[in-house]
């Protein structure tokens, strides 16, 4: 795929800071001559460059093919045991003469089979469950140009995206996508969408100056969305037309260094999948003793096999088939993916099974805020006139008045931080800031520019007259003086407002469509309204003086005069008005001269709690004064002779409001013990004031820190700084993959959540990254380990408590089924310990016992649902052992029960049965031993079910289906088994039984879920009295120590912002 990356590409070492640079400058530094954007590369040239540079194309990340799958599938310890199993059942089935009577042939053929069906089901359902590890390399590469248009020997062609080479002069147009990273010299209204590559929803608009370096920044400083001279590769053009020239191709182009990082990224095994594999380690040791005790034990102890090398080998043998877990790598798998059914319906998808794991032990959610803790949905919330303030339920799906109520108290004062701040430094962290977000254009197009406050501000905020608005405290307004008060907002705007209200089919700046919407949900016909009331003039919007005026007809006024409304900045819309409307009311009786100083400060406080902020403003003006159809000039409205002239309506306040789930979601994942982090390219204010309604911050967490502070920060300030802030504002990508490896060098879990193609890194450098389904970008969705369908913060909450379902029925799965396996391979052992005729368990009935009841007590075990308070409890300790203490004790418990029970029962039935035929009593031996096993293993599940709660109730049948039928399908297989002729005697060596035997099965049942219910009952009873019964203070593994540093090409993601 061309040159490969490295020092010795020409493209490494002939970066230059391209946007700070003259378009002569540029031509000069590529060595071409000055009428390169006429004549374009020579094809000569064109050829030589491409040889140069390589072709126009990332570099593939080399596959893993299906033999390493393979491989990586069976390389282990246990698979090798189970494979000189089948090697020695093998050799065992060919040398047995053909007239033996044992039926050691045929035994020894079933057991090479059922171990080959082993082996084959979970290597391939290890193969089919692998992560599409390379899938986000894919992405990025579908995102790339197919051909593009260029200037070649002065003639304009068509080549292959492929083809194009640093210092090729390419050709823009209206829907075209950019091939390669351009510095633009030449443009014509053109705009281009770069949402995908920095998150900027709004298309950025271009030009061709070189564009200046603040003082104190180095040009690698200068944002992605300031670079208005540059064009990058994937993206797309959305307006107009433009020339550029090619600076960088392939792995150098911006979205060539996010395909190097991620393919960089390793993928970790998760912490239950590494001790899985040193459970396997260990069991390989125990394996080999056993084999070993038993072994020695057959062939210099027992009578049977005294002096007998290949029958005590081959007993051997069987122990190993008895220990080796075969259906627990299989029950395992069903466990994450019971769970990620589960999740999926609650809009949870999750790509990679073992992630489900990682859920429940995450400590810190890092959400982003845009439309995952908002509803991104620009919203009026609140409406204040001269002497009252209107609080608006931006939730209702009514159309009724009563969405908006008078509520004086709210949003009355400045924000805590914000009380001692002068009007400007209020402006410049919230979202009426001119500047707009870190590295974006502002979206609010109605910034403030200054606000002059007084010097006492409570007394500036007082309401006149508060008696004398025209509905009460904590009443409604009418429709119709909502219709009058907002419809400046309504009538003065182009916008569209999308079907029923929503944001479907909706054309607009969102802050101006929030108020059509408020409207709207209030039950005004704004069709009716602009039919009746037609425009007549306007003056245009400019980000010049941040406002814009139509003129209208009204039936409310003369038919001599005409209405104009004025909607902008309120601060210009205060220095522009002369009149204030009492209460919002319109009508020439209803006006008074202006509080400047009032609406100043209501400025203010709005905008300290993270509100946008509008004025609305009109006045009655002669109708031969205007033109019908003019394009009437600013001066309109800030030129006039008499100076101040309008009449200030009311203010209105919007934002991006919370989601309602999401405070409750955010309330139970503190209860969890898991930290929830908003990072967001918003303002200072507006993070914080969204941090406070959602519970974020709080007198723990009380501030927010801005992206540039952290870039500031060394690593260990950065590392303190994760432990006491919960809200960074105007944060890039290169400080998201900061935030996550301070806060995994100090030991937390995280979670990361992100939609572009410059989260990618960060969401890989997450232990659990979390991307957007709904807004967010292929390349996101493919480095994350999970989707959010919903885009909602509330389904992380429910997909940590998931999470932490997952780690419990692990831990029951492994309390269920390492008993059953570890009695099997000790039965023998003590079997022959206890001169038993043979082995009490057959090789046919261990491996059938392993499946059965992996595939059924298992299962049970695996789709458990939560028990009560599992998020009423810390996250797991970091590096916390599956099996602890405890666990292992119930472990050891039950394998001692149930070893005790079927070597006991053996023992017995060859006391009782003496004097019958050798042969026939181990029928009947085997026949009791089985039974007493697998109903045994029942009691064991039972008793499993609950953790920590009582068994012995009626429950212990109830909340999961699969526990009947898994005990009624053991139970009805055990009775077939047992007593079908030839099955019973030909395949498993035994016999039906009779009383004795099914007395010592049930009297078995009986002891085994006794004696475990006692052991919770004790582990209750500490508890209660303080110990650590859920080893949160027991031996966890050490972590590996977190490099801090950034990954190579992540420098650049300073320039890619983040909207979020």
């Amino acid at each position: 795929m061309g040159k490969e990356i490295g020092a010795d590409n020409p493209q490494m070492t002939e970066q230059a800071p391209w946007h700070t640079m003259s378009i002569e400058e540029t031509i000069s530094k590529l060595g071409l001559p000055e009428d390169l954007a006429k004549t374009g590369l020579s094809v000569d040239e064109a050829a030589s460059r491409l040889a140069k540079y390589g072709p126009n194309q990332m570099t593939e990340k080399e596959k893993v093919t299906i033999w390493q799958r393979i491989w990586h599938q069976i390389n282990n310890v246990l698979v090798y045991v189970l494979m000189t199993v089948a090697v020695v059942s093998l050799i065992q089935a060919v040398t047995t003469p053909e007239n033996d009577t044992t039926n050691q042939q045929f035994t020894a053929s079933f057991q090479v089979a059922l171990i080959v069906s082993v082996i084959t089901l979970n290597t391939w359902i290890g193969i089919y469950q692998e992560g599409n590890a390379e899938k986000a390399a894919d992405a990025l590469k579908n995102m790339l140009s197919t051909d593009a248009r260029v200037i070649r020997g002065g003639k304009e062609i068509m080549v292959p995206a492929g083809d194009i080479v640093p210092g090729d002069v390419c050709l823009l147009g209206l829907g075209d996508k950019v091939p390669s990273d351009l510095r633009l010299v030449s443009v014509s209204n053109m705009a281009t969408g770069e949402a995908a590559l920095t998150g900027e929803s709004v298309p950025i608009d271009k030009q061709t100056d070189a564009i200046p370096v603040a003082d104190g920044l180095e040009p690698e400083q200068v944002p992605l969305g300031d670079r208005k001279n540059m064009s990058y590769s994937a993206t797309l053009v959305a307006q107009g037309s433009g020339i550029g020239i090619a600076i960088a191709t392939g792995d150098f182009t911006q979205i060539g260094t996010i395909n190097r990082l991620v393919n960089q990224t390793e993928t970790i095994k998760t912490d239950v999948l590494k001790q899985i594999d040193m459970v396997s380690k260990y069991l390989f040791v125990c394996i080999c003793t056993m084999c070993l005790a038993t072994f020695l034990t057959a062939f210099f102890y027992s009578d049977t096999f005294k002096g007998k090398a290949l029958p005590s080998v081959n007993i051997a043998l069987v122990c190993a088939v008895a220990m080796v877990p075969e259906g627990l790598e299989a029950i395992v798998t069903l466990t994450y993916s019971y769970a990620v059914k589960v999740m999926a319906s609650q809009n949870a998808i999750v790509r990679a099974l073992p992630a489900v794991e990682t859920l429940g032990s995450v400590t810190v959610i890092c959400s982003d805020k845009t439309g995952t803790l908002t509803q991104n949905i620009m919203s009026l919330t609140a409406f204040v006139t001269s002497n009252a303030r209107y609080k608006n339920n931006v939730d209702a799906a009514d159309r009724v008045p009563a969405n908006f109520v008078r509520d004086d108290t709210y949003l009355c004062e400045r924000a805590v931080l914000d009380l001692k701040k002068k009007g400007a430094d209020i402006v410049a962290d919230g979202p009426n800031n001119p500047a707009g977000r870190r590295g974006h254009n502002p979206s609010n197009h109605f910034t403030v520019d200054s606000l002059h406050t007084t010097e006492n501000p409570e007394e500036a905020a007082k309401v006149a007259h508060p008696e004398e608005a025209p509905f009460e405290n904590g009443s409604s307004p009418t429709k119709d003086w909502i219709q009058a008060a907002l419809s400046c907002g309504v009538l003065c705007s182009k916008c569209v407002l999308g079907e029923n209200g929503g944001r479907t089919g909706e054309i607009g700046n969102p802050t101006e469509l929030s108020i059509l919407r408020a409207s709207y949900f209030a039950g005004v016909d704004i069709e009716n309204l602009k039919t009746e009331c037609p425009i007549v003039a306007e003056v245009p919007f400019s980000s010049e003086y941040k406002f814009m005026a139509t003129i209208h007809e009204s039936s409310d006024v003369p038919d001599d005069k005409l209405v104009a409304y004025v909607k902008g900045a309120p601060d210009r819309m205060v220095k522009v008005c002369k009149y204030q409307s009492k209460g919002g009311i319109i009508g020439d009786d209803a006006v008074e001269e202006i509080n400047a100083d009032y609406w100043m400060e209501q400025i203010a406080i709005l905008s300290s709690h993270g509100l946008r902020v509008l004025g609305l403003c009109r006045a009655v003006i002669p109708k031969d004064s205007v033109t019908a159809g003019e394009n009437l000039g600013q001066e309109f409205v800030n030129g006039r002779p008499e100076g101040a002239w309008l009449t200030m309506v009311g203010l209105c306040a919007i934002m991006d409001p919370p989601r309602p789930e999401c405070v409750q979601a955010i309330k139970e994942a503190k209860g969890a013990g898991v930290r929830v982090a908003m990072i967001t390219g918003d303002h200072k204010d507006t993070a914080t004031a969204i941090g406070h309604m959602l519970g974020i911050v709080d007198e723990k967490f009380s501030e927010a820190v801005t992206g540039p502070e952290l870039d500031s920060m060394t690593d260990d300030e950065i590392r303190a700084c994760v432990l006491t802030h919960n809200v960074f504002a105007r944060a890039s990508p290169q400080n998201k993959i900061r935030i996550v490896k301070a806060l995994q060098a100090e030991g937390q879990i995280t979670s990361m959540t992100g939609d572009g193609v410059n989260d990618a890194p960060a969401l890989k450098a997450a232990n659990m990254g979390v991307a957007m389904g709904k807004e967010g970008t292929d390349v996101a969705r493919e480095a994350s380990e999970m989707i959010l369908a919903d885009d909602n913060f509330a389904t992380i909450v429910y997909a940590v408590k998931q999470g932490r379902v997952v780690w419990d029925n692990l831990r029951k799965v492994l309390l269920v089924n390492t008993p059953i396996n570890n009695a099997q391979g000790m039965s023998v052992l003590f079997g022959l310990l206890c001169q038993l005729p043979s082995t009490p368990i057959s090789a046919i009935q261990i491996l059938y016992s392993n499946f059965i009841c992996a595939v059924t007590l298992g299962f049970v075990c695996a789709i458990e649902p939560a028990e009560d308070g599992i998020m009423a409890i810390p996250p797991r300790r970091v590096g916390k052992r599956i099996i602890g203490r405890f666990l292992l004790l119930r472990i050891l418990l039950g394998t001692f029960l149930l070893t005790g029970c079927v070597v006991g029962s053996a023992v017995i039935v060859n006391t009782v049965y003496k004097d019958v035929e050798e042969f026939e009593r181990l029928y009947k031996i085997r026949a009791t031993a089985f039974n007493v096993l697998d109903f045994g293993a029942i009691s064991v599940m039972l008793s499993a079910r609950f953790a920590y709660n009582s068994s012995v109730t009626p429950k212990v049948f109830q909340g999961n289906p699969a526990v009947m039928w898994s005990c009624v399908i053991v139970a009805v297989l055990q009775v077939l088994l047992t007593y079908v002729p030839g099955l019973n005697t030909f395949v498993f060596s035994m016999k039906g039984m009779d009383g004795l035997g099914w007395g010592l099965t049930i009297a078995s049942m009986v002891f085994v879920f006794t004696a475990m219910e006692t052991e919770k009952a004790i582990r209750r009873s500490l508890k209660a009295s303080g110990a650590d019964t859920d080893d949160r203070e027991g031996v966890v593994d050490p972590l590996p120590p977190v490099d801090m540093s950034m990954p190579k090409g992540a420098s650049k993601l300073n320039l890619q912002e983040l909207a979020k």
